[in-house]
């Protein structure tokens, strides 16, 4: 958001996280316009954003970070200054923030850069825009890939399209990630992710892909109906099937999809990640970017993907 001497606040965007509480926002894939948040949700942060520029008397440039728990809205902090995620919002939207946070700091005001048309366009988007991050893991072999709260991307990149899906697919193919279209994906989850993987599970599972599952997850699946090709063996445990470092490693796997259990058995799950670092396999380690990343397969495979300019994108042709 930006706010000027008169006190009017301009809210630019509002980005909704991918990835849940836990994972450092700069870590996590975000989407612009939100996908999941409420009406009423959207109205509070809003509302709390223009309370917030007005308490601290900012002029410019205002990024706020909120959490949403059970509809309920918890600011965490408010940085007064630019951020990197101000030319994503810019690219994003058409509005040229930076420029208008230069021009509202040495004293113009919102309302004669909106009469001169210098604002832009302010309304509702086309489009869906999403940022990924670009992490450093291929970089460092063995090393896990599990996200946390500490920062671990080296850059940014975004995917933009006309679906959440679409765009999602295309801020992986951006960050070195190719979602597959087509083969088998290997799933190993912690209890608590188990009741919303198993939809996720169904979705692959109708996409046309073959699954294959530790035991855990695999009777889930089972039961519910849906089909597991190969149950498998954990890491140094014997069992009937093959183990996960031997599916990954021979190229059966062409997505993998683990979440860690915690502090116990976390080590078997440690193995599996960089087992598909080594091998190339794109890993997802919490279920909100399974999600995305099944809506980007199913959307792709329906439309397939094209590349449009910003030039394109925004309404009225010129890039900012």
């Amino acid at each position: 958001s930006v706010r000027d001497v008169d006190g009017e606040v301009l809210i630019a965007g509002v980005m909704e996280h991918v990835e849940e509480a836990g994972v450092h926002s700069g870590d996590s894939a975000c989407a612009l316009p939100p996908q999941t948040l409420a009406a009423d949700v959207l109205d509070t942060v809003e509302r709390h954003t223009r309370a917030i520029a007005e308490a601290l008397g900012v002029v410019g440039l205002l990024n706020v970070q909120y959490a949403v728990k059970d509809g309920n809205v918890f600011v965490l902090e408010a940085n007064p200054r630019a951020s990197r995620t101000v030319p994503f919002v810019a690219k994003a939207t058409g509005l040229p923030l930076a420029n208008i946070a230069a021009r509202l700091i040495v004293g113009e005001t919102l309302a004669s850069l909106r009469e001169s048309g210098q604002l832009g366009h302010v309304g509702p988007l086309g489009h869906v825009s999403v940022k990924e991050a670009v992490l450093p893991f291929d970089r460092f072999p063995g090393i896990d890939t599990l996200l946390g709260p500490e920062m671990r991307s080296t850059g940014e990149v975004m995917g933009v399209d006309m679906t959440f899906g679409l765009a999602f697919a295309k801020s992986q193919m951006a960050a070195g990630t190719r979602l597959p279209r087509e083969g088998t994906v290997f799933l190993s989850l912690a209890d608590r992710d188990k009741p919303a993987g198993l939809e996720v599970a169904r979705q692959l599972s109708a996409l046309g892909f073959g699954l294959v599952a530790t035991k855990g997850t695999a009777e889930l699946l089972t039961r519910s109906g849906v089909t597991v090709d190969i149950v498998v063996a954990k890491v140094g445990e014997d069992g009937e099937g093959p183990h996960a470092l031997e599916l990954i490693e021979s190229g059966r796997v062409q997505l993998v999809v683990n979440t860690p259990r915690g502090r116990g058995p976390r080590a078997d799950g440690q193995y599996i990640r960089v087992a598909a670092l080594a091998h190339h396999v794109p890993c997802l380690t919490t279920l909100a970017a399974a999600k995305a990343a099944v809506a980007g397969i199913a959307d792709w495979a329906t439309h397939p993907l094209e590349v449009r300019t910003l030039q394109e994108l925004h309404l009225d042709g010129a890039v900012r």
